[in-house]
């Protein structure tokens, strides 16, 4: 079968493609935004503890699931399944996830539409027309349904192209090229006054607050959804992987590529925050808290590119080049859920099924611009504050109750015949049947009381 549906050709390339996954805006500003609203350093600390004790056995029960049944989400669940009920769990908790995906993309490539519009804005300038300058930097119903298209048509072409030459073959290129601009903007940033206070807000804890529930049911939902659990892309991603494979190590590669780039945006985000604040851009309120933190991206580092003078054109440049790469090495996951679905369930051939579920989400994309004020606010707390908790948690229970053990073990071992003797197989199986629920448990109980 894994011939018919393609595979990921090396284990970099699966890497890659998991971590590209994972690394999207919620990386790039999400993890860094939390960060300077959540104690700085403390919650960074919380991040670290939490992604590792939770949110990793999650990505690998979902991993494990799609690697032993070399379908899409809803096959592979109901393989896994023993009886009538179960398998309509199984559709419940697949279809569920792909639904999700889709959601997801529809109002992120709106966002990325955002990004991609702010990198061309300092090209227009520098190209010395003002009108395209303006018309790019201010939103509009024109400006926003074409870059929106546009981002939709870009992850298409990829998707359309298959598991190796698309999605493994863009993510290892996309990813270098995403890691080398952010490293390029943290040595600028780090050069300009106030870098070193941010740095000291990021990396040095206040220990009292690190036990605040608020703070920990953040650091977990955060560590959670970066891996993009709960969306039934890593049970796709998790089916064209070799069996000879060694999945807990993938899981543990992929975990840690995620968080690396989580610490990393924020050595960019909270010194440029800071630097901004030294140049006269209020960064915080009276109280401490940070201001407008959901479109603080195209408030603050904006003004802070401006008062760079003309090289600020460039700084501008690439960082929202970074950020429309982050933006569409996720989304060409959330477009691959579904795409599988249709060409295995309905035996479509994968380009008219990319560009048939590219359109169909495009519509909902453009629904929502016509519909902003109403719509764009509720998709993203349908599908992040309660679908993907709730449809996460569900595959820890089909792990961890309703997979025969024997038989989970058996499917780790085919690329890792020593795991029952090491602390993994030890550990892992309880953890995925009672800390992962109740952990995730408390973050959709905290979604829904705040």
């Amino acid at each position: 079968m894994s011939a018919v549906r393609g595979e990921f050709s090396s284990r970099f390339g699966f890497i890659m493609a998991a971590a590209g996954s994972a690394v999207g805006l919620g990386n790039i500003w999400g993890f860094p935004t939390q960060t300077a609203s959540n104690g700085g350093a403390a919650f960074l600390v919380a991040y670290l503890v939490l992604a590792f004790c939770l949110a990793y056995p999650a990505l690998m029960a979902e991993l494990t699931i799609g690697r032993h049944g070399q379908a899409n989400a809803v096959t592979s669940l109901r393989k896994i399944s023993n009886d009538g009920w179960q398998k309509h769990f199984a559709f419940v908790v697949g279809f569920g996830g792909i639904i999700c995906a889709g959601l997801i993309l529809s109002f992120y490539a709106i966002v990325a539409g955002w990004m991609i519009s702010a990198t061309l804005e300092p090209v227009a300038t520098l190209a010395g027309s003002q009108t395209a300058s303006t018309w790019l930097s201010e939103q509009s119903l024109s400006r926003d349904l074409l870059f929106t298209a546009g981002f939709i048509i870009l992850t298409v072409a990829i998707i359309s192209k298959g598991v190796e030459n698309g999605i493994e073959k863009w993510s290892k290129r996309l990813m270098p090229a995403l890691l080398s601009i952010l490293f390029a903007l943290i040595i600028y940033v780090m050069m300009q006054d106030g870098a070193m206070t941010g740095l000291k807000a990021y990396l040095v804890p206040d220990f009292s607050s690190i036990l605040d529930p608020e703070l920990l049911v953040s650091a977990l939902g955060q560590a959670f959804f970066s891996l993009s659990l709960g969306t039934s892309v890593m049970i796709i991603y998790g089916s064209y992987i070799s069996k000879k494979e060694n999945l807990v190590s993938l899981g543990a590669y992929v975990t840690l590529i995620d968080v690396f780039i989580a610490f990393v945006a924020g050595l960019l985000i909270i010194p440029a925050m800071y630097v901004a604040q030294a140049q006269g851009v209020e960064i915080f309120s009276a109280t401490g808290e940070l201001l407008s933190e959901d479109t603080l991206v195209f408030q603050v580092l904006p003004a802070l590119f401006d008062g760079m003078g003309t090289i600020g054109l460039f700084v501008g440049f690439a960082f929202f080049a970074l950020m429309s790469i982050a933006a569409l090495t996720s989304s060409i996951s959330m477009l691959e859920a579904p795409v599988s679905y249709a060409v295995e369930r309905f035996s479509l051939n994968r380009l008219s099924a990319t560009w048939l579920i590219g359109a169909i989400i495009a519509v909902v994309s453009f629904t929502i611009i016509l519909n902003f004020g109403t719509l764009f606010g509720f998709v993203i707390a349908l599908t992040t504050k309660f679908g993907q908790p709730l449809l996460g948690l569900m595959c820890c229970l089909f792990v961890g109750w309703i997979w025969y053990r024997n038989s989970l073990l058996t499917e780790i071992q085919q690329g890792c015949p020593e795991v029952a003797n090491g602390i993994f197989w030890k550990i892992w199986p309880w953890y995925i049947k009672f800390i992962c629920p109740i952990a995730i448990g408390l973050v959709f109980v905290s979604s829904l009381l705040g």
